[in-house]
């Protein structure tokens, strides 16, 4: 067994042999290869073996997250890996993990009662109002809030499909652009300075853009297939006026916001060390407070107000186990990254500056976007955000395109595949739940491909001409 893995670790090591730390420039791109097992598992499984995929995707992942870390241990020793595991679930995962259980648990007892009727003109408002909330509430904030309504109105529609793809593209990423408070790239560009309404101000069109296209097409396409059902699209069962139920959930709602907010403004400089990773004050004091708004929830809200939205853990658990595997394998993809020039994706890396050094900001907005839809899109755009300055007032200042094409990119191409931002993974999950029969990771990425590709050229050229 010894043998092996060291026939393992020789074969990820290029060449010389490594510091304690984990150093992008060292490292293979063979140290991915797990994480790239996770996603191609997440991509075929549902397709050729669908229901082993839904009964042991927690096993599966768990086998790739093991074929990462017993060869890193291996090869860097026991207090490397355990450092790396304790900085991917204190600084990644667990703050992840603790907001999304927060927003779907609370989000959970809203019940919108009444009776919706799935028309062209109803989704598209309920589309338009989602995409609005995002960048109030967060993208997941807000699409767990209005995921629920929007299946029931539809639930009669032969044709939905469509409605949930464009209901991911819309409010769990593009309307999350406009403040830091809407995707967690912009949360983190707020962290390392950028000014709160710096991002308001630059994302304000290219968010407006984006969005009306999108609802303009989504009209479109929902009218054809409501015209070609016909009379099956009608609800027939009578109207009744539309009241929310477990109000008490918006304020809690309103908590999670202040929550994370306080993280970014209060810095009272207290920290500690946890195998070499720094924990913040802020930040326990940010997941007390939301594990404690998630438990009021569950306290005060009535059961049959979750009853109406056929709450469960399911969906929550499934991203869960899926991300604790994707936070751990993705370390070395990041690694090298941020490796830049010195890193086996050097010439990645190197398609963002011209021979002058300036950075190519339209190179900026599809590297980081392209990243960001198959890596985790907040990492990603620190990676670029520090290899064109690394410094908020200087890329504020004097490369605002730069910054605006980083921060297109990490939220708008978090739309092109599932696991492109968390939420996208969990609308997926919910609508499965209601019976909509969601396209695989593939298909999936037919449906963005054709219907954001072209957009995201038209932005291309609107914001960034070469």
């Amino acid at each position: 067994m010894k043998s092996i893995l060291s026939f393992l670790a020789a074969a990820l090591i290029p060449g010389a042999a490594f510091a304690a730390d984990l150093d992008g420039a060292t490292l293979s791109l063979a140290w991915a290869i797990p994480f790239a097992g996770i996603l191609l598992s997440i991509a075929l499984f549902p397709i050729f073996a669908p229901a082993f995929w839904h009964h042991h995707f927690g096993k599966i992942t768990a086998v790739w997250t093991a074929l990462f870390l017993v060869p890193f241990t291996a090869t860097f020793g026991g207090h490397t890996t355990l450092a790396l595991v304790v900085h991917a679930l204190l600084t990644e995962y667990i703050p992840f993990i603790v907001l999304l259980f927060s927003l779907y648990t609370i989000s959970g007892g809203i019940l919108v009662a009444g009776n919706l009727h799935g028309s062209a003109k109803l989704n598209t408002g309920i589309l338009a109002i989602g995409t609005v909330l995002a960048s109030l509430m967060g993208t997941t904030g807000a699409a767990m809030l209005l995921i629920r309504p929007l299946l029931r109105a539809n639930d009669n529609r032969k044709h939905n499909v469509h409605v949930v793809v464009f209901f991911i593209f819309l409010v769990a990423n593009v309307g999350g652009g406009l403040t830091p408070l809407g995707d967690p790239p912009l949360f983190l560009g707020f962290l390392k300075g950028v000014d709160f309404f710096w991002t308001v101000k630059f994302m304000a069109l290219p968010v407006l853009v984006t969005s009306l296209a999108l609802l303009a097409i989504f009209y479109a396409v929902d009218s054809y297939y409501f015209q070609k059902e016909g009379a099956e699209a009608r609800d027939a069962t009578p109207d009744s006026p539309i009241r929310i139920v477990g109000g008490f959930n918006l304020l809690l709602l309103v908590g999670v916001i202040g929550a994370v907010l306080l993280s970014g403004f209060w810095k009272p400089g207290v920290h500690f060390d946890v195998v070499g990773t720094p924990v913040e004050l802020q930040n326990l004091v940010r997941d007390a407070l939301l594990i404690a708004l998630a438990f009021a929830s569950l306290k005060f809200t009535p059961a049959p107000v979750r009853a109406g939205n056929e709450f469960n853990w399911d969906p929550i658990l499934e991203v869960g186990k899926l991300f604790a595997g994707i936070f751990v394998t993705i370390a070395p993809a990041i690694a090298i990254l941020r490796a830049g020039g010195d890193g086996q994706l050097a010439g990645l890396v190197g398609m963002v500056s011209g021979e002058d050094g300036m950075p190519i900001d339209a190179m900026y907005f599809w590297m980081t976007g392209t990243l960001s839809a198959f890596l985790d899109n907040a990492p990603t755009y620190l990676v670029f955000f520090n290899l064109a300055a690394g410094d908020a007032t200087v890329m504020m200042t004097q490369l605002p395109q730069t910054l605006l094409a980083i921060s297109m990119g990490a939220v708008f191409m978090g739309a092109m595949t599932y696991i492109g931002n968390a939420p996208n993974f969990m609308v997926k999950a919910i609508a499965e739940q209601r019976g909509v029969a969601m396209p695989s990771f593939f298909g999936y990425m037919l449906w963005s491909g054709v219907f954001l590709l072209p957009l995201f050229a038209l932005l291309t050229w609107l914001f960034f001409p070469v």
